[in-house]
């Protein structure tokens, strides 16, 4: 029983982990269409808001999909074993 209880748990963490990943990739979607014609100008001084925005998304996005990834090898184990 109770390795059923665990892999409901890790079951709802992998559904919680795709759906941080696609909350994260549209946020990265959408600070990439905000993109202006004067942030892709401006660059001499730097990163703008708006790539440092996209980056961050898309950081966030590689996490959550490795988490998800890290949660179906481990249930994968576990249904083996």
């Amino acid at each position: 029983m109770s390795s059923l209880m665990g892999n409901t748990f890790l079951i709802l963490l992998l559904i919680g982990a795709m759906l941080a990943t696609l909350v994260a990739l549209i946020r990265g979607v959408v600070a990439f269409l905000k993109t202006t014609e004067e942030d892709l100008k401006n660059a001499g001084s730097g990163p703008s808001i708006s790539s440092q925005k996209q980056n961050k998304a898309m950081m966030h996005r590689v996490m959550f999909q490795a988490l998800a990834i890290l949660l179906v090898v481990i249930l994968l184990f576990a249904a083996r074993g």
